[in-house]
């Protein structure tokens, strides 16, 4: 019955859905390819050896997946892998750092009967894998029908959407019901997930600390060098910043002169919010021009976990609004001190852990956001202690992916097993 309903209010709503997404694909660089979104693939179906597919959303979540299709890759080489996303900017994230992990790159379908058949009839994977919070009715119920092994993994239930979806509760359970394994990154999490109709959620971490070894080795003083960063300039690197109003918080921050000497690499979470950056601060460099400023926009792809190394105080986006935060793990194991807002759902256990342990601070406002700049830059004890403090707890939650590699081998090979009787 509540399959029934949910394709019913799918079709009832589809020209406002439907206008949203096209609306939202026309503001992204790069168009996503409309033929994959209906499930059109082309991809063989041949089954000679156990297929993985795995869905990724978007940046973070390709990036988090990372360590997991490399332990896979490493322990299973005969694997044949198909990884999709939602967003261009994901696509041009696994394109990019996952080279070698995927056999092909896709699309995710629209959650729609037709689009997720033709997905599962052109793919017929062994394993159905979805990233965090991706949980799709008619995509995991095709998969059944095609007796895929469906997990979630690295699940969690953010505090803003827990309320909301404990009130759907009649919904979630028949769909969690529908997945095999549901594998949670915290016990809150999967308590939250238990909650909404999961069997048996179990705790396996977070694999994204694991991600956040990557760029570690990067060379400051290349980096430096690239820059055009003189000896003895300090430098606060930004992260994925999303929105007008972080922006704005952001920018009255840097503005304080106590602060006009120090370099500035900021990169924003969405690449087309660039243009209005550069607007509102007027002359700053672009790192897609080869240009340097005081203030210099990292506007590629890529390269923010690496310029990590160059900082001395780093200031994660995504928490100044209530947008749930963006990932502050890869600066903690740069061993570098962090700044955020309040606003840090989507990583609630992290950064609550982080500020127990002195790795990191909260600003909600642009004046306490300079004050606490101002107050570490002219700190150098305080900067290392912070940082060491974010490296040791980075290094005590490593390991999560090869758990999560385990059980999507375990689930692959028991799907041959299977099919070959």
């Amino acid at each position: 019955m509540i399959f029934a309903i949910y394709n019913a209010l799918l079709i009832l709503f589809a020209p406002f859905w439907g206008t949203w997404m096209i609306l939202r694909a026309r503001k992204r660089q790069e168009a996503p390819n409309w033929g994959e979104r209906l499930g059109d693939y082309r991809i063989p179906k041949s089954r000679e050896n156990p297929r993985l597919f795995l869905h990724a959303v978007s940046v973070g979540e390709v990036v988090a997946a990372l360590p997991i299709l490399k332990a896979v890759r490493e322990r299973l080489p005969s694997v044949n892998i198909v990884l999709s996303v939602t967003t261009s900017s994901g696509h041009a994230t696994a394109r990019e750092k996952a080279e070698g992990l995927f056999d092909h790159l896709v699309y995710a379908p629209i959650d729609l009967p037709r689009a997720t058949m033709n997905a599962m009839l052109r793919t017929q994977p062994d394993v159905m894998a979805f990233m965090e919070t991706e949980l799709w009715f008619n995509w995991l119920w095709m998969a059944k029908q095609y007796d895929a092994h469906t997990m979630l993994i690295n699940g969690r239930i953010s505090d803003r959407s827990f309320p909301r979806s404990r009130s759907l509760k009649f919904f979630y359970k028949p769909l969690l019901k529908l997945m095999d394994e549901v594998l949670a990154q915290t016990q809150t999490d999967a308590d939250r997930l238990r909650v909404l109709g999961a069997g048996e959620p179990e705790v396996i971490g977070n694999c994204k600390y694991d991600q956040a070894a990557e760029g570690t080795e990067a060379d400051p003083e290349s980096l430096r060098t690239m820059y055009e960063i003189q000896p003895g300039e300090q430098v606060i690197v930004v992260g994925s910043t999303r929105g007008e109003e972080e922006e704005l918080l952001v920018a009255g921050a840097l503005a304080d002169p106590r602060l006009s000497a120090v370099r500035v690499i900021w990169a924003p979470r969405h690449l087309e919010r660039v243009d209005a950056i550069v607007s509102r601060l007027g002359d700053v460099g672009r790192r897609s021009h080869g240009t340097n400023r005081r203030i210099t926009l990292l506007d590629t792809y890529g390269e923010l976990s690496q310029v990590y190394a160059v900082a001395d105080v780093v200031v994660i986006g995504g928490g100044f609004a209530p947008l749930g935060g963006q990932n502050l793990i890869q600066p903690m194991a740069h061993g570098k001190p962090v700044l955020h807002g309040p606003h840090m759902m989507n990583f609630r256990d992290v950064s609550e852990e982080a500020r127990r342990v002195s790795a990191t601070s909260v600003a909600s406002t642009p004046e306490e956001l300079a004050e606490q700049l101002v107050r570490l830059l002219s700190n150098p004890e305080q900067r290392e202690s912070m940082g060491r403090a974010g490296r040791e707890l980075v290094e005590r939650h490593r390991g999560a992916s090869q758990r999560y590699a385990d059980r999507i081998i375990a689930g692959l090979l028991a799907q041959r097993k299977v099919g070959s009787q």
